[in-house]
């Protein structure tokens, strides 16, 4: 706790007295321009955003000493420039900026402005990645788990604001991936290929109903320069084990086509250290082990938007993952009796496995663009994913002195599984009744196919086990159709949306099972199909557009992912095993939400949530001894959560503070000992700190903390804290950049916890080589110039008037 603190108080002692600018905006006949967007800039870095008024006059606030100047753009019109200016102790009248209007086709402007590190709007909070010096070398699981109010498990578990069930999102694409998959998917997602995360927990109508704590999106990034451009980077971080990255894009564009590609390659090993101790009945399991994992990844994007007209654009994507990770498990479990707590016996397990994660996904797009308000966007989607995982475990029982073995057996457990995803989309937004009209819909089809085979291994001999095998095909179709209409009265915004959704779901299940006789085929199966209603709205009180107010409601579901269905019985050893639940129900969520912004700046938001037939992770017994994991629908759960947000800018020096905090009650009854009735309480502080110094150098210090709370029902964790430390040189004009940091430098990333349950007590902690020196070297080469005329200046428009309407621009970089 000692480092956050520190880092707070290093944050704060940066304050300073505010004063304010203004200035006037007009033509170059002197005439005041309405509704020009006007940007406060600081060493290259956009600090506020304004819109002129009728008379052309605009002003900033709050606003602390140091140099600045002003950006002025407006559809039509030539950006322009104040010249350089300080502000002190008295306020600043900026002399009158006139703009002259544009001839002939659109000039082309280089904007040098850096993206704030964070910031906060009406609907999410975006982390912006790319540029971020502590994100080098990082991978985007790395990224969430340091990122504001979102939380991690000891099994990846992802959970955002107190609540599980985040759904993640690609470059606004719904991943199909779960569990253990996704967070494998997650770690070859390199840093150096992601522009920003959005954190989105109220999403509109728009989205997908899937996620009760809400969206994660992850945007990559894309080229936005016309000309020949690209860049290479290559990375060295060193812990335990040293890893290396490495990748280059290579882009070119014009008025008439956008070709984009990027490459990247990733050799990541890690090693965790683990310490598992159950006490059940009259017997006590003391395991303590390490995980090495290896992961080689090769990650490309490729595509082109061909631009028909100014209105019409068509586009193709297609991308993937390859990606052969294995892993070895090394463990040795101490059984004792509870009475004299001597070791009866020993289990030494040896487990290895290689795997397989192949993706290929290919996107087609039409976007078609009406100056007069209309807008049409059409997605057409294939995914195909390759799963391949081959498990060899051998279990040794040794007597109490380790020397002589009593007993062994060996496990061969091969689990291929396909993923299949087609989707068709369409979104359409036109101008109603003075307001906004949005229509939609979506429909797409999901198939996984697992095949799950265990081997019992007698020498070079091996067995099927019939019991324990069997092939497990779920199919899903999503049929959805959504509406949304927005409008702004004189001091109101109202947001309403309905999106229905119509699931049909299938698993089906075949196996042999002993008759009595011999084994014979069987077959298991389930078919649902159910329609749901999800309402969303917000309305947001703009009396004063610098301190507006909104009250916000949605209704969210959850469905169960097919592993969490898949039946098949997973061995982690001799005395653990995980299992699907075919009964496992979907999980509702109702969301109530207000929140409050000062001066574009400060954020606070209160949500409660009341969340119906919650997933849990239920740790169970099986045989008296055995542990047996899978998860069930807990009765209800209820939280209440507080986020506050807050950036600070004085000179060169800049933070972001983000404090959430949440409540939750969990409840069930699954019979006599195994109620669950607990109370939860959490808080995440996010932290980061960036000085700029010498032109060409920038530091950065950030970390977070999570105090102890309760994950999926039943596990209490302990609190958990990080920081990390980097710096940054600019060479060669801008177009190369070295960045080296040290990550979680108190070595601090262990994730301890505990749950009792059904008469078991279970005690773990899980590390990892999470601190590290990480060096970086990237360099961009080819042209950098963006087209900003109607294009850029329309999107900080549309930016601020969102901004203007409850939303907000905060945290400067």
């Amino acid at each position: 706790m000692r480092p956050i603190l520190l880092i707070l108080l290093t944050a704060f002692s940066f304050f300073a007295q505010a004063q304010q600018i203004n200035g006037f905006a007009k033509d170059e006949n002197g005439t005041p321009l309405n509704g020009a967007t006007v940007s406060l800039i600081r060493d290259s870095s956009t600090i506020k955003l304004s819109v002129t008024k009728s008379d052309g006059s605009y002003d900033f606030s709050g606003v602390r000493q140091g140099s600045y100047k002003v950006m002025i753009t407006h559809i039509g019109y030539k950006p322009v420039f104040s010249t350089k200016f300080s502000l002190t102790t008295t306020d600043v009248t900026v002399p009158e900026l006139r703009m002259s209007k544009m001839s002939g086709t659109l000039s082309n402007v280089n904007v040098a402005a850096k993206r704030p590190m964070v910031e906060v709007k009406a609907d999410k909070m975006v982390v912006n990645v790319e540029g971020t010096i502590n994100a080098v070398g990082s991978n985007a699981l790395e990224l969430l788990r340091k990122s504001p109010g979102v939380s991690l498990d000891k099994d990846d578990n992802i959970s955002l604001a107190g609540k599980n069930g985040v759904q993640i999102y690609i470059d606004n694409r719904q991943t199909p991936l779960t569990g253990q998959d996704l967070s494998a998917y997650l770690k070859t997602l390199q840093s150096s290929q992601i522009e920003s995360i959005e954190l989105i927990t109220n999403p509109s109508a728009k989205y997908e109903a899937a996620g009760n704590a809400g969206i994660i999106n992850i945007r990559l990034i894309k080229n936005k320069a016309f000309g020949t451009n690209g860049s290479v980077n290559a990375g060295w971080n060193v812990a335990e084990h040293a890893r290396y990255n490495a990748g280059a894009s290579l882009n070119y564009r014009n008025k008439n086509i956008n070709l984009f590609s990027t490459y990247s390659y990733s050799y990541t090993p890690n090693e965790q250290h683990f310490e598992i101790k159950r006490t059940l009945l009259d017997s006590v399991f003391d395991q303590k082990g390490t995980i090495f994992d290896l992961r080689k990844s090769h990650n490309f994007k490729i595509g082109a938007d061909y631009f028909i007209n100014k209105k019409n654009t068509i586009g193709i994507m297609v991308n993937g993952i390859f990606s052969d990770p294995n892993s070895t498990v090394n463990s040795k479990t101490l059984i004792s009796n509870t009475k004299d707590n001597a070791v009866d016996r020993i289990l030494v397990a040896e487990n290895t496995a290689t795997m397989k994660r192949e993706n290929v996904n290919t996107n087609l797009n039409y976007n078609y663009v009406d100056p007069k308000g209309k807008s049409l966007t059409v997605n057409a989607d294939r995914g195909k994913y390759n799963l391949h995982n081959d498990q060899f475990q051998p279990n040794h029982y040794y007597d109490a002195s380790g020397q002589t073995e009593l007993s062994g057996s060996t496990y061969h457990i091969v689990s291929p599984a396909q993923i299949d995803i087609n989707s068709l989309k369409a979104d359409y937004e036109q101008n109603f009744l003075k307001g906004k009209l949005g229509l939609g819909g979506k429909s797409a089809w999901i198939k996984t196919d697992n095949d799950f085979r265990s081997y019992n291994v007698n020498g070079s001999t091996e067995e099927l086990d019939n019991d324990r095998s069997n092939h497990f095909v779920y199919k899903e179709n999503i049929n959805a159709g959504y509406v949304t209409y927005n409008r702004l009265y004189k001091k109101l915004v109202v947001q309403l949306g309905l999106r229905v959704e119509n699931t049909n779901s299938e698993g089906v299940s075949n196996a042999l099972k002993y008759d009595g006789t011999n084994y014979a085929p069987t077959s298991s199966s389930f078919k649902r199909s159910y329609t749901d209603l999800f309402p969303n709205g917000s309305i947001t009180f703009n009396k004063n557009p610098k301190q507006p107010w909104t009250l916000s409601y949605g209704r969210r579901i959850d469905r169960p992912a097919y592993q969490d269905l898949n039946p098949f019985e997973f061995k982690i050893d001799e005395y653990t095993y995980m299992k699907g639940n075919i009964n496992l129900r979907p999980q509702y969520t109702n969301t109530l939400g207000v929140s409050h912004m000062t001066k574009y700046r400060m954020s606070v938001a209160l949500n409660y949530s009341h969340v119906k037939d919650m997933f849990a992770m239920i740790i169970d017994t099986a045989e008296k001894s055995k542990l047996a994991v899978s998860k069930k629908n807990l009765a209800t759960q209820d939280v209440a959560s507080l986020n506050l947000s807050y950036p600070f800018q004085y000179k060169s020096y800049s933070l972001f503070t983000n404090l959430s905090g949440n409540y939750s009650k969990y409840k069930a009854d699954f019979g006599p000992g195994r109620e669950v009735d607990l109370d939860a309480f959490g808080v995440n502080v996010f932290v980061q700190n960036s000085v700029k110094f010498a032109k060409t150098w920038t530091a950065e210090l950030s970390g977070f903390y999570n105090s102890p709370t309760v994950y999926m029902g039943n596990i209490k964790g302990k609190s958990i804290y990080n920081v990390d430390a980097g710096l940054s040189k600019q060479l060669m004009k801008g177009r190369a950049t070295v960045k080296t940091s040290v990550s979680d430098i108190f070595h601090s990333m262990k994730f301890r916890g505990e749950s009792n349950i059904a008469g078991q007590t279970t005690n773990f902690s899980f590390s990892q080589q999470s601190r590290q020196f990480k060096l970086n070297l990237t360099y961009r080469f080819g042209s950098n110039t963006v087209k900003a005329a109607r294009q850029r200046a329309t999107g900080a428009e549309d930016e601020l008037k969102r901004v203007q309407q409850g939303g907000g621009f905060i945290g400067n970089n």
